[in-house]
C-alpha cells in the first residue's frame, strides 16, 4: 500500500495540471493591465453617459485618423489617471478609432469579468509556485507580443511613486521598454501625447484653497474632476498633440549614440516638454500677480543699469527715475483677468449675432499656428480695418482653445470705462510716439521683454492704425523692432509670427473713414462714441472673414541671412526688420478675401461709362474673377456659393447706403435696362471697398498700363520691364511689394493671365512677343483704371510743388495747400476723380517727392521729369 500511494496520486496531479492548463488556456498571459474590448452593455452605457460632456473636436480626431494603419499606437498622458484611460477607451471606441486596451503600469480589476479575475489569480499563483517569483507582463514577453500584434496601449509619464520604483527599486521603465521592443519590431510604434483640460484659464502662481484641497487645474483630484464634469461639462475638453514616431526618434544621430537608459530619459523629457508646451499654448503661461511682474521688470539688470547711467547723464536722483518708471508701468501694463475674458467672449458673441451674418475662419492654418505655439510665443499680426478687430480675433482664439493674447493698443483707447475693460482683456497701451521719452521707451521695451520671457502671446497691428483707405498701409517697424531685440536678448527660444487678414463685407466706420479721407479731423475716442455706437446694433454688416497665413518662425527667417542675429550690425538688423515687416504685409495681402462688395465697387469705379447696366457690370466682374482665379486669390463664401446673388446683394447694399443710384427703366418710363450710377460724392466710399482687394490687381494694373503706353498692338515682354519697375517704385508708398519677387516675375505671370483671358495672344513665330486682341484694349483699361486716382493724387501734389518758391513749408501747411489745390483742380476738371482728393494719398505723395529731392519749385528739372511721366500715363487711362 505504501509503495502504491505515489502511483495513485500521479493521475490526480495529471488531472490537476490538465485542469489548470485548460483554465489558463495554455498560457500564463493573463494580466490586469489589459481590459476586455467589451465591458458589458450597461457598463458601456453608463460610461458613455458619464463622459458625454467632454469635447473632442473633429480636428483632433482627424489627427488620430491620420495615423498609419500599420502602426502600434500608445496614447500618452502626463499624470496617471484611470479617469482619462476610461474616457479614451469609451470615446474612441464609439468613434471607431483605435482605443487603448492595455494600460502600462495600470491594474484594472473593477470592470473585469469574474472568470477573468479568477484566471489572473490562478495564473499568478501557478507561476509563483513554479518559479518562486511574481509574474510580470514585461519580462514574460506578454506586452511585446500584444504590441507586435498591433494592440493599442496607454502610457502615463508621471506617477506618484513611479520614479522611486524605476530609480531605486530598478523596476521596468515602460518608456525604456517601448524603446527596447521598437528596436526588435518591424511595426512602428507611435506615441500620441494627449491632454485632458478642465478649463482654459491660465494657472496662477499662488494656488487657491480649491487647488490645495481638491488638486490643481492641471492635475485635479477625483472630486474636482467630477464636480467640473457635472457642473460645467463644456469646460472639459481633449487635445491631441503631435504624434511621435518612436522608430524615427531612435534613429536620430544624437539619440542613437546614447545607451538605452539615457534614450528613455530623453524621450520622457521630450514628451513631458511637448505636453507642457501644448498645455501652455491653450491656457497661456502661469499668471503672476501684477505686483510680481512689475517687480521683475523694474529690478531687471538691463533696466537698472540703464537708469543708473541715465541718472548720471541727466543729473537726476535715481529714486526719481525709479518713481517715474513705476508710473510708466502703471500706464502701460495690462491687468489680465479671466472674468473679463469670459464676459468679453459673451459680449462679442452677442455682437456677432446681432450685427453680422457669421464669421469665416480657416481653422486648418489656425491649428498649425497652435502647433507652432509650442516652439515659442506667437506674435499675431492682423491687418487693422475696424475697432472690433482685436475683439473678434481674441474671441476666435478663445473659442478655439488658445489664450487671448496681450494686445498693443493705442493710448487713446485707455479712456474710462473701456480702458480698464481692455486692460482686463489683455490690452497694454502704447504712445503714438516715443520722441523725447527715453526712459518711457526703455520701460516699454522691458515690459515687452518680460511678456515674451513669461511666454505670453502678443498681438499688434503692423500698420500702426486703422486703414482709412481699405488697402494695407506700409509696415510701421517700431514695435516689431522691439520684439526682435527682445529675441536677440535671448528671452525666448523662438518667435512665431502669424499674419492674419480680418475683413468685412461692410465696415462699421465707413462714414468716419470717408470724412477723414476727404480731409476731416479724426475724432478722439471717448465715452460719448461708445454711446453713439448703439445705433450700429440696428444694422447688418454682412460676414466677417478671418484668414491666417502660414506662420513664420524667426529661426527660419534668420537662416536666410549669412550673419548670425547676435552678431548683426545695426544696419543689418534694420534690413532684417524691414524685410520681415514687408514679408508680413505681403503674407496678409496674399490671404485677403475678395468680397462681393469689393468686386462690385471695382467694376463700378473702373467702368468707362457713368451709367452701367447690370449686364455691363457683370462682364467687368467676370473679367476680374477670371484674373483672380489665375492668381489663386481667396474668394468670399458667398461668391463661391452663388456669384450672381452675392453681387446683386452688394449692389442693393450700395443703393441703400446711397453710394449708387439705381435707375429703373420701367419706373422712369425710358427704354433699355435698369442702370446703376455712382453718386459723385460717394466715390471715395466705394474706393474703400475697391481697395480691400486692390493688392491682387496691382501687377495687372501696372502691366496693363505699360502695355497701353506702348501704343502698339505688338510688343515683347522685355519692353515692359523698365516701365513696370518705374511705376512700382513710383507707388512704393502706396503698395507693399513682394520682397522675394522681381518685376520680371510679375510681368510674366500677368501676361499668362492676360493670355488666358484672351486679352493677349502669343505671336506665332516671334518668341516672347505678344499681340493685343480686339477685346484686349478695353479690358486692359479696366485693369489700368485701378491706378488712376493714385496718379491724379500725385499729379495734384506735383502741381503744388510747382507753385511753391524757395520757402519750405512744414508738413501740416504743405498738406493744407495740396488739399486746397486738389479741390480747385477737381472743380476746374483738371482731374477727373473725386476719390483722388485723398488726404492719405497726398501725404504719401509728399513723402515720395521729398525723398526724391522735390521740396519746392526750384527742383524744376525733376518736377518736369515726373510731370511728363504722370501726364503720359494719365493720357492712356479712361476719363
Amino acid at each position: 500500500m505504501d509503495q502504491s500511494q505515489p502511483g495513485a496520486s500521479a493521475p490526480a496531479r495529471s488531472r490537476l495540471r490538465q485542469w489548470i492548463d485548460k483554465a489558463l488556456q495554455g498560457t500564463h498571459h493573463h494580466f490586469s493591465c489589459t481590459v476586455p474590448a467589451k465591458i458589458g452593455f450597461l457598463a458601456g452605457l453608463l460610461m458613455n453617459m458619464f463622459y458625454s460632456g467632454i469635447k473632442v473636436d473633429d480636428s483632433q480626431l482627424a489627427i488620430l485618423k491620420g495615423l498609419p494603419p500599420e502602426a502600434t499606437i500608445v496614447y500618452t498622458g502626463k499624470y496617471k489617471s484611470f479617469f482619462e484611460f476610461w474616457f479614451y477607451f469609451t470615446r474612441y471606441q464609439r468613434e471607431k478609432l483605435r482605443y487603448p486596451e492595455i494600460g502600462l503600469d495600470y491594474r484594472f480589476l473593477t470592470w473585469q469579468p469574474v472568470s477573468r479575475c479568477l484566471r489572473m489569480l490562478l495564473a499568478h499563483l501557478h507561476y509563483f509556485l513554479g518559479h518562486w517569483k511574481l509574474l510580470d507582463p514585461y519580462s514574460s514577453g506578454y506586452l511585446r507580443d500584444e504590441m507586435a500584434n498591433g494592440r493599442t496601449a496607454f502610457l502615463s509619464l508621471v506617477e506618484k511613486k513611479g520614479f522611486y520604483r524605476r530609480f531605486v527599486k530598478a523596476q521596468t521603465d515602460p518608456v525604456q521598454y517601448l524603446i527596447e521592443i521598437q528596436k526588435t519590431l518591424d511595426r512602428p510604434i507611435f506615441l500620441v501625447p494627449q491632454l485632458m483640460l478642465f478649463g482654459r484659464e491660465p494657472y496662477r502662481s499662488i494656488p487657491s484653497i480649491l487647488d490645495i484641497f481638491l488638486g490643481s487645474r492641471e492635475n485635479p483630484g477625483k472630486i474636482r474632476k467630477v464636480m467640473v464634469l457635472f457642473k460645467n461639462p463644456g469646460n472639459v475638453f481633449v487635445e491631441v498633440s503631435q504624434p511621435l514616431d518612436l522608430r524615427e526618434f531612435i534613429e536620430t544621430p544624437e539619440i542613437r549614440e546614447r545607451d538605452l537608459e539615457q534614450q528613455a530619459v530623453v524621450l520622457r523629457q521630450q514628451l513631458l516638454q511637448q505636453i507642457n508646451r501644448h498645455r501652455q499654448s491653450i491656457t497661456g503661461p502661469i499668471l503672476k500677480t501684477r505686483e510680481e511682474l512689475k517687480e521683475q521688470i523694474l529690478t531687471s539688470e538691463r533696466l537698472q543699469e540703464f537708469m543708473e547711467q541715465f541718472a548720471v547723464k541727466r543729473e537726476t536722483p535715481l529714486y526719481k527715475l525709479r518713481k517715474e518708471a513705476d508710473g510708466y508701468i502703471d500706464e502701460i501694463a495690462a491687468k489680465y483677468n479671466n472674468f473679463v475674458i469670459k464676459f468679453g467672449a459673451i459680449l462679442v458673441r452677442w455682437i456677432l449675432e446681432s450685427m453680422f451674418e457669421g464669421v469665416t475662419v480657416n481653422l486648418d492654418i489656425l491649428n498649425r499656428v497652435k502647433t507652432m505655439a509650442q516652439r515659442g510665443p506667437v506674435i499675431f499680426i492682423p491687418c487693422h480695418k475696424s475697432h472690433i478687430d482685436y475683439l473678434i480675433l481674441s474671441y476666435i482664439l478663445y473659442t478655439n482653445n488658445m489664450p487671448c493674447p496681450h494686445i498693443a493698443a493705442g493710448k487713446n483707447l485707455s479712456f474710462w470705462p473701456l480702458g480698464p475693460f481692455f486692460r482686463g482683456g489683455g490690452a497694454f497701451f502704447i504712445r503714438r510716439s516715443f520722441k523725447g521719452a527715453v526712459l518711457y521707451s526703455k520701460v516699454f521695451s522691458e515690459y515687452v521683454c518680460r511678456l515674451l520671457a513669461e511666454g505670453f502671446n502678443i498681438e499688434f497691428f503692423i500698420e500702426g492704425g486703422r486703414s482709412r483707405t481699405g488697402k494695407l498701409f506700409l509696415p510701421k517697424l517700431g514695435l516689431l523692432s522691439i520684439i526682435l531685440n527682445a529675441y536677440r536678448e535671448g528671452v525666448c527660444e523662438d518667435l512665431i509670427f502669424a499674419p492674419i487678414y480680418i475683413g468685412y463685407d461692410r465696415v462699421l466706420e465707413e462714414n468716419a473713414y470717408l470724412r477723414e479721407i476727404e480731409g476731416g479731423q479724426k475724432e478722439p475716442e471717448n465715452f460719448l462714441q461708445v454711446l453713439k455706437a448703439r445705433k450700429f446694433l440696428k444694422k447688418r454688416f454682412g460676414r466677417i472673414y478671418i484668414k491666417f497665413n502660414e506662420p513664420i518662425s524667426i529661426k527660419d527667417v534668420l537662416t536666410r541671412f549669412d550673419t548670425p542675429f547676435e552678431k548683426m550690425s545695426s544696419k543689418e538688423q534694420n534690413i532684417l526688420c524691414r524685410n520681415l515687416g514687408f514679408r508680413i504685409i505681403n503674407a496678409i495681402n496674399a490671404v485677403t478675401v475678395v468680397t462681393p462688395h469689393a468686386l462690385a465697387a471695382s467694376a463700378l469705379l473702373n467702368a468707362s461709362k457713368e451709367r452701367l447696366t447690370y449686364q455691363q457690370l457683370s462682364e467687368i466682374i467676370e473679367t476680374y474673377l477670371n484674373y483672380l482665379s489665375s492668381q489663386d486669390a481667396p474668394l468670399a463664401d458667398t461668391l463661391l456659393m452663388d456669384q450672381t446673388r452675392a453681387i446683386e446683394n452688394a449692389l442693393d447694399s450700395f443703393v441703400q447706403s446711397k453710394f449708387i443710384e439705381k435707375i429703373d427703366a420701367k419706373k422712369e418710363e425710358i427704354e433699355g435696362e435698369t442702370e446703376f450710377k455712382i453718386i459723385l460724392h460717394k466715390r471715395s466710399a466705394l474706393s474703400y471697398y475697391q481697395n480691400n482687394c486692390i493688392a491682387f490687381f496691382i501687377p495687372a494694373a501696372i502691366t496693363g498700363l505699360v502695355i497701353l503706353g506702348k501704343d502698339a498692338f505688338q510688343f515683347s515682354a522685355v519692353d515692359l520691364h523698365s516701365e513696370y519697375r518705374f511705376i512700382q517704385e513710383f507707388f512704393k508708398n502706396e503698395f507693399a511689394y513682394d520682397v522675394d519677387r522681381t518685376p520680371e516675375y510679375f510681368v510674366r505671370k500677368t501676361l499668362k493671365a492676360f493670355i488666358d483671358e484672351a486679352i493677349l495672344m502669343p505671336h506665332r513665330s516671334l518668341p516672347d512677343t505678344y499681340q493685343l486682341t480686339s477685346v484686349g484694349y478695353r479690358k486692359l483699361r479696366q485693369f489700368a483704371s485701378f491706378l488712376k486716382p493714385f496718379f491724379e493724387s500725385y499729379w495734384i501734389t506735383l502741381n503744388s510743388f510747382m507753385r511753391v518758391s524757395k520757402k519750405e513749408l512744414d508738413k501740416k501747411e504743405r498738406l493744407k495747400k495740396v488739399q486746397s489745390l486738389g479741390s480747385r483742380m477737381f472743380k476746374e476738371k483738371a482731374v477727373a476723380r473725386i476719390d483722388a482728393l485723398s488726404k492719405i494719398n497726398y501725404v504719401n505723395a509728399v513723402d515720395y517727392f521729398n525723398y526724391h529731392g522735390i521740396k519746392n519749385a526750384e527742383a524744376e528739372e525733376k518736377i518736369q521729369l515726373y510731370a511728363e511721366k504722370v501726364q503720359n500715363y494719365l493720357g492712356y487711362l479712361p476719363p
